[in-house]
C-alpha cells in the first residue's frame, strides 16, 4: 500500500501499530509530594497575624533549630504546608536570603522516599548539590539542598520525612 492510499478494512487490509517498548525510566528517585513552600521573614508574629487572622489558616506547630539559629512556623493546607522561617542571627541561610533578596518566597521543599538514593541520582545526573549528605531538619527529618545555579535559580530541598513527623 502506498502512503497516498487509504487502507481498505473490508477485504483486510490494516494500518500497522507501532509498538511501544517499555524503556527502563532514568528517573529512579520517589518523589511523594511538595512538602512545603518555605517563605523567609523577619518577623514571625507579623506573618503570623497575617495568615492566621486574615487568611484563616491555623498554626500545626512551632519550631526553634539551635543548629541554625532559626524559628519555623507550620501551616498544613491541603497535603502540604507552608512553612515560615524567621533568623535571630544575621549570618543564617534564612538572614542571608531575606538580606539579598528581602522577604518572600525562600524555597520548594520535596518529599523524597528515599534521600540518599535522590542525591546519588542527582550526582549521576551531574546536579550540583549544597548538601552532598543529608542533615537534621524540621521535626527531625532529613533534607538536603540542590545548588540554585543546577535549578534555574530556584532553591529546592529535598526530606525524607520520619515516621514521627
Amino acid at each position: 500500500m502506498r502512503l497516498d492510499e487509504k487502507p481498505d478494512f473490508a477485504i483486510g487490509h490494516f494500518v500497522p501499530r507501532i509498538m511501544r517498548t517499555k524503556q527502563k525510566s532514568r528517573h529512579t528517585m520517589k518523589i511523594k509530594r511538595i512538602e512545603h513552600i518555605a517563605i523567609a521573614v523577619k518577623s514571625m508574629a507579623q506573618f503570623r497575624e497575617i495568615f492566621e487572622a486574615k487568611i484563616g489558616l491555623n498554626l500545626e506547630y512551632e519550631e526553634y533549630l539551635p543548629q541554625y539559629n532559626t524559628r519555623l512556623a507550620m501551616y498544613p493546607v491541603g497535603q502540604t504546608y507552608i512553612e515560615l522561617l524567621e533568623s535571630d542571627v544575621k549570618n543564617t541561610e534564612t538572614a542571608r536570603w531575606i538580606a539579598e533578596h528581602g522577604e518572600g518566597l525562600f524555597h520548594i521543599c520535596l518529599e523524597v522516599e528515599d534521600i540518599e538514593e535522590a542525591l546519588d541520582e542527582l550526582k549521576r545526573k551531574g546536579v550540583r548539590l549544597i548538601d552532598e549528605q543529608p542533615r537534621i531538619g524540621h521535626a527531625n527529618s532529613r533534607i538536603a539542598f540542590i545548588d540554585p545555579k543546577s535549578t534555574g535559580n530556584v532553591v529546592i530541598e529535598l526530606v525524607e520525612l520520619t515516621n514521627a513527623s
